[in-house]
C-alpha cells in the first residue's frame, strides 16, 4: 500500500500513511474542509448553503 499523500510505501505505524508528517497533512486537509463527503440530500445541501452564507457575513471580500 502506498501513502495517499506522497505515494511512498506506507509504514505500519502510520498506516495508510508513510510518516506522521503525511498523517498530519491529511488531518489538516480534513480540518480545513479540503475533503468533503458528497451528499444529494436536499436538507444537507440547504444546511451547507446556510453555513456558507453565515461564514461569509462580515467579510470584506
Amino acid at each position: 500500500m502506498t501513502c495517499p499523500i506522497c505515494a511512498k510505501d506506507s509504514d505500519p505505524k502510520y498506516r495508510p500513511f508513510c510518516s506522521r508528517r503525511c498523517a498530519d497533512v491529511d488531518l489538516g486537509r480534513w480540518l480545513n474542509g479540503s475533503y468533503a463527503v458528497p451528499s444529494q440530500d436536499p436538507e444537507d445541501i440547504e444546511a451547507a448553503a446556510e453555513a456558507m452564507d453565515e461564514a461569509g457575513e462580515g467579510r470584506l471580500h
